[in-house]
């Protein structure tokens, strides 16, 4: 079994827990996604179509700038990348994210915390920036879960 990377966007801090959460149980390294500019509340207010978050996620090929880089990618073989849910999909800071490195051969796991929606359209989302990697189907977890629910969800990968 190869070394596991849990990497997270939280902009509000539930997801940072989740990711928390997940790296403690299966015992991964973690690695927050931090944007170059942070988001402000207002950014982050989906009611106003003119947010920074609006505007984002209206235009698919839009990719938010990532300040920070995971040192040595090449030595893990699966990444959990945990986000929340913004218009059905992942933020599209995630898919900046995935696409700056070779993902060739590596799994990746999407996992998210969510308002109310499910996956939605993730997945599909998600396809091209993880080129020659097995992008596997994602799940939505309370920022509650335990633990050894992770854990066990987990395992199904390994």
């Amino acid at each position: 079994m190869g070394k596991s990377l849990v990497a997270y966007f939280s902009a509000s801090g539930t997801t940072k827990k989740l990711a928390g959460k997940l790296a403690s149980a299966i015992g991964a390294d973690l690695h927050e996604i931090k944007p170059e500019v942070k988001y402000t509340a207002k950014d982050l207010d989906w009611n106003d179509k003119k947010s920074r978050s609006s505007v984002e996620m209206s235009d698919k090929s839009f990719r938010p700038a990532v300040a920070n880089a995971v040192d040595h990618m090449e030595q893990y073989d699966t990444v959990y990348v945990a986000f929340p849910i913004w218009w059905y999909v992942a933020p599209t800071i995630i898919n900046t994210f995935l696409e700056q490195y070779d993902l060739a051969g590596k799994t990746i796991i999407p996992l998210a915390t969510s308002g109310g929606s499910g996956m939605g359209n993730t997945n599909k989302e998600l396809a091209p920036s993880c080129a020659g990697a097995d992008l596997k189907e994602g799940k939505v977890f309370s920022s509650h879960v335990g633990e050894s629910e992770l854990k066990k969800w987990a395992e199904k990968y390994q």
